[in-house]
């Protein structure tokens, strides 16, 4: 995932002062509060307080345009109260609009220095800007303030692992989750960063997110990559089947599982089964098309094989391996119906495209 991406994902997406607005809210209950408020608004219409109290009942729900007004229209009425730039850059960065966050973020350090949270968000977009030098002295000054503020934690491994200093991502990341035990994201990232060095750990981290998180599709496809490249099959296979239990049309699940049973298990009856219904999900994914021809050209179905390799050919005309295998069938005389005459030539020249 792209880092501006996850960070608005992955992060702490609502201020403290939202927090406290919305506890016990609920779908079920939306409308009654609302017409409550409204009621409130109607008697007071310059009450700043009344707007943010909405908006954060909007953002519990969704409403983020509406949430966007009402924190504009608090903003407007007490545009000293710090907190309500903090979370009116919390609208605008959810929405992606990156610079009128920090706007509203520095905005929100200026009128109240000691806001832990106003540094550690301005950092935020600092380390989505890649100025990895302003976001670690804005996270630093935050911790400062708040020396137990996980989220500052986290943000710091964020930077270390931006940088390529796993060891000291790993040690920040380590202490956000000292300092909030119920940090899914923390571990996450602890579990990622500890499969790429071959740590077991890695196993432990995730879990611990799948604890927090149990029906999560990111935990779960980590968790199974690391089995499957940890020589564990059947762990890996029990993590996406989990994941399809959870979201039936999860084409990677079923991709990954046709791949582990091909490559793994020499299953490849069944490898076809799992290629086969991750096409039918996705059918412009030409890595399926290109495996479940593998399959096939293993279990010495060569027209079928040639098939699916000309398919992952049309989608990804530059695509070296299904180009490679085509070429390899031809020397075997399987039938070839739809190769083009540009490729045929290029692989008559012995040449081919890079991926």
């Amino acid at each position: 995932m792209p880092l501006t991406l996850c960070l608005i994902a992955c992060g702490s997406d609502r201020s403290e002062g939202e927090h406290a607005m919305i506890t016990g809210t609920g779908s079920d209950t939306f409308p009654e509060q609302l017409l409550e408020i409204e009621s409130r608004i109607v008697d007071h219409p310059d009450d700043a307080a009344l707007y943010a109290e909405r908006a954060a009942l909007y953002r519990s729900v969704d409403s983020v345009r509406q949430a966007t007004n009402d924190w504009m229209r608090a903003v407007s009425l007490d545009s000293t109260n710090a907190a309500y730039h903090v979370a009116l850059g919390d609208i605008f960065y959810a929405r992606s609009m990156v610079q009128v966050a920090q706007r509203e973020f520095r905005k929100a350090m200026d009128l109240d220095p000691s806001s832990a949270e106003a540094h550690l968000r301005s950092a935020e977009i600092e380390l989505v800007l890649r100025n990895y030098g302003k976001a670690l002295d804005l996270v630093n000054e935050g911790l400062r303030i708040d020396p137990h503020a996980a989220q500052g934690y986290f943000l710091k491994g964020w930077v270390y692992k931006e940088t390529g200093d796993t060891v000291r991502a790993i040690s920040s990341l380590r202490t956000a989750v000292e300092q909030d035990p119920g940090f899914y994201n923390a571990f996450v990232q602890l579990g990622y960063l500890s499969a790429a060095r071959r740590d077991p750990l890695a196993l432990q981290y995730y879990n611990t997110a799948l604890e927090i998180r149990p029906n999560s599709v990111e935990a779960l496809y980590d968790k199974g990559m690391f089995a499957q490249e940890n020589g564990m099959d059947s762990l890996a296979l029990e993590c996406y089947a989990r994941i399809r239990s959870i979201d039936p049309e999860n084409a990677l699940a079923w991709y990954n599982s046709g791949w582990v049973r091909m490559e793994h298990l020499g299953d490849l009856r069944h490898a076809i089964g799992d290629l086969s219904e991750a096409i039918r999900l996705e059918t412009n994914y030409y890595q399926a098309w290109y495996n479940r021809g593998v399959a096939m050209e293993r279990l010495g179905s060569l027209d079928s094989a040639a098939a699916d390799y000309q398919v992952a050919l049309m989608i990804r005309p530059d695509y070296d391996l299904a180009a490679q295998g085509l070429q390899r069938l031809q020397t075997k005389g399987a039938y070839i119906k739809l190769f083009d005459k540009e490729r045929s030539g290029a692989q008559r020249s012995g040449t081919t495209s890079g991926e």
